[in-house]
């Protein structure tokens, strides 16, 4: 099923004037299609996560309009956003949201409902160099291992969207690159979208929308 999202002259509440009237988003008309490629590029404090955060119905303090499929974001009940978040659209937080004292592999596993058609955790855990790690306890993780763990754990949820918060801050190149080839594959198997933030350097993706907030 396809998902078409609208931004109608949206600004968070607490955004500074300069950030708005600088922006190429803020304040503007924005259409993301159904399996769209989008990179979202920006300073810290320009708004990323805020924005990743309301498209995914956390956050409701703005002016203007999120349109999800012709339906304003307003007039989403509890219920629907519930449905929503299961079934259609994930995101891998900037601060990731692991259980600290579970392990790796427990993690993974305590998500609400699976996506079958992508690999298991230990196969994509081998594949980004993880596997040794699975039954370690998260607070023994470095941040950049913890970071692979929370893409795995979002990528084995079902989605027509998927958002990622910075997601390879502390990523290596070559790390970088293994997470890019997963990424681009179950994406690929969703027929997904794909909205991914950056501080810095374009991750090796590819993109075929790019937004500097």
């Amino acid at each position: 099923s396809s998902m078409l999202i609208e931004l109608d002259n949206l600004i968070p509440a607490p955004l500074p004037e300069l950030i708005v009237e600088s922006s190429s988003l803020w304040g503007k008309k924005i259409r993301f299609e159904s399996k769209s490629r989008i990179l979202i590029s920006a300073g810290s404090g320009k708004g990323k996560s805020t924005l990743l955060h309301m498209l995914y119905g956390l956050r409701c303090d703005y002016s203007g309009e999120v349109r999800v499929n012709d339906k304003s974001a307003r007039e989403f009940s509890s219920k629907e956003w519930q449905i929503y978040r299961r079934e259609r659209v994930a995101l891998q937080f900037q601060e990731l949201r692991l259980f600290p004292n579970l392990s790796a592999l427990e993690n993974l596993l305590l998500i609400p409902s699976v996506n079958p058609s992508v690999q298991s955790p230990e196969e994509m855990s081998e594949r980004l160099g993880m596997a040794s790690f699975l039954n370690r306890k998260i607070t023994t993780l470095s941040f950049g291992q913890r970071q692979r763990i929370a893409l795995i754990r979002v990528l084995r949820k079902p989605f027509e969207l998927l958002m990622l918060d910075e997601p390879f801050s502390h990523l290596d190149q070559a790390n970088q690159v293994l997470a890019c080839s997963l990424i681009e594959e179950v994406v690929r198997i969703n027929q997904a979208s794909l909205l991914v933030s950056s501080l810095g350097p374009i991750p090796p993706l590819s993109f075929n929308q790019s937004i500097s907030l």
